[in-house]
């Protein structure tokens, strides 16, 4: 993937491109993989460094660049456009080595168990805890307060998935306040029929949550505990609590998701 403005060796990683993070080369390649129905299975060289104050950034287009026409129109042509990307010349190599490395440990059969990006996988755990136990709570506001009725709730909702909604749609940031830490997947309007799906009877019945991509949204947990008094347990719709700015960009993010959603 992409050693563009990165500079810390130390954040290369090995790791199935799902996993894949802090990378736009990735996130663009991934997505493009899940239009498809690959979303794992690939093993990826990727760096998790972050962005930050002082730090190499994509530059914008030259002025003289939109003056040639429509600035989407790319390809090897006599006005291709080019955007500078700048790279430490060591990143590169680093990446190179990186990957020459598994081949050969791939081809000789040589014992490799890389350490997962350090704190992924469990972010992505609590974060389905959050949705499974959000849907129970919406049930038993539904049913009146039925503790009982929420037993056995399944959510049709994977650790792929809520690692595309935390990762490539929300960025890892509370779509309220832009926070990192603390953070959980909910529902972002109330239903506004009943969410429990039964099928079967007795011993045999099943119970699933009829939840979409398109309803989750990612906020802190204190967020999320407004939210779900004013709103999903409450009398008010988000356009009463949120303002303008807000709500334009959770609409853009959900528009987002439902074109990717269909090819789950």
């Amino acid at each position: 993937m992409g050693a563009g403005c990165k500079s810390d060796p130390t954040r290369i990683v090995v790791g199935d491109i799902g996993t894949s993070t802090e990378d736009g080369l990735s996130r663009s390649t991934r997505r493009r993989l899940k239009l498809l129905g690959v979303t794992k299975g690939i093993p990826t060289v990727y760096s998790t460094e972050k962005t930050g104050e002082g730090k190499a950034e994509l530059l914008p287009l030259p002025e003289d660049e939109f003056q040639k026409g429509q600035v989407g129109d790319l390809g090897v042509l006599p006005d291709f456009r080019v955007r500078i990307l700048p790279v430490l010349g060591t990143m590169p190599a680093m990446f190179g080595y990186v990957v020459a490395n598994h081949v050969i440990l791939a081809i000789t059969g040589y014992p490799h168990d890389y350490l997962p990006a350090k704190g992924r996988e469990k972010m992505y755990e609590g974060l389905l805890a959050s949705v499974q136990g959000g849907e129970e709570k919406v049930l038993r506001y539904q049913t009146g307060g039925d503790p009982s009725i929420s037993v056995g709730l399944k959510t049709p909702i994977t650790t792929g998935d809520i690692a595309f909604l935390a990762e490539e749609i929300f960025k890892g940031r509370s779509v309220i306040t832009g926070l990192t830490t603390r953070l959980i997947l909910t529902r972002w309007r109330k239903p506004t029929s009943p969410i429990m799906i039964r099928i079967g009877e007795g011993d045999n019945e099943q119970k699933s949550s009829n939840l979409k991509l398109t309803d989750l949204v990612l906020m802190t947990k204190e967020e999320g505990t407004r939210h779900d008094k004013l709103i999903l347990c409450g009398d008010q719709q988000p356009e009463d609590v949120y303002d303008t700015a807000i709500i334009a960009k959770v609409e853009a993010a959900l528009k987002e998701i439902a074109h990717y959603e269909k090819y789950r």
